[in-house]
């Protein structure tokens, strides 16, 4: 009787990537929830919901960097989540919280870290094994890009006094506004996408993705054809 045939499966990791994704929404969704719930849209209050959203993903992605991936493939996301993690330490100091630094930080986070994972992910995308995993690695690097490229669009300087008749007031629409609120929209795409992509059906083991042929029962088969 064969070994093969005795062998037992190895069980799925405990902290899979799909643990990462919903992870990742959750904390996306409380960001979404604060932008969209607050009356203040200040430069204060948007650093201070960007500082928390990047520092708790960027840890996720470290941590799934050491138990989801293998080791030749944690670099990228040990990058991306050390640069998160480095933008939400800067956007939490507050003295330095100011409109300026806002669009700073997080434009600078946004294009680089898109950029990145979207690069890595195109990379990835050519092990069939890996595309589907690539393929949410992409969506979520293109509008983290988008991001920072809207942002770059909105002056920072931007004001707008406008007057509201029915309840005889007057308000401002700022730039730092208008740039919390597309962060706030950004943050809600993330946890919906990261969201459905961690609730639906496995289609792979990362880990196995970098398998080698005598582990899948070539090998031994290439070796008979060679005997014979």
């Amino acid at each position: 009787m064969s070994t093969a045939s005795t062998a037992t499966p190895a069980s799925p990791p405990r902290f899979a990537l799909r643990h990462a994704q919903l992870a990742r929404a959750g904390i996306a969704a409380i960001a979404a929830i604060m932008v969209t719930f607050s009356p203040d849209h200040s430069a204060a209050v948007g650093l201070a919901v960007f500082s928390g959203f990047a520092i708790v993903s960027g840890l996720i992605e470290l941590i799934a960097a050491w138990l989801t991936y293998p080791a030749g493939r944690r670099a990228v996301p040990l990058l991306l989540g050390a640069l998160s993690v480095i933008a939400g330490m800067l956007a939490g100091i507050v003295v330095w919280r100011s409109t300026t630094f806002f669009f700073s930080v997080v434009i600078s986070w946004a294009l680089v870290t898109g950029l990145i994972e979207a690069i890595w992910a195109l990379r990835e995308r050519r092990s069939p094994a890996l595309r589907p995993e690539a393929r949410d690695s992409l969506v979520v690097g293109v509008f983290t890009v988008l991001l920072g490229l809207g942002l770059l669009l909105v002056p920072a300087q931007y004001a707008l006094t406008y007057r509201i008749d029915d309840v005889d007031a007057e308000f401002t629409l700022t730039g730092i506004t208008i740039a919390v609120g597309i962060f706030g929209g950004y943050a809600a795409i993330i946890a919906v996408f990261l969201g459905i992509a961690g609730f639906s059906p496995t289609r792979g083991v990362t880990a196995t993705a970098d398998t080698h042929p005598a582990d899948t029962g070539t090998a031994p088969a290439r070796r008979e054809e060679e005997t014979a």
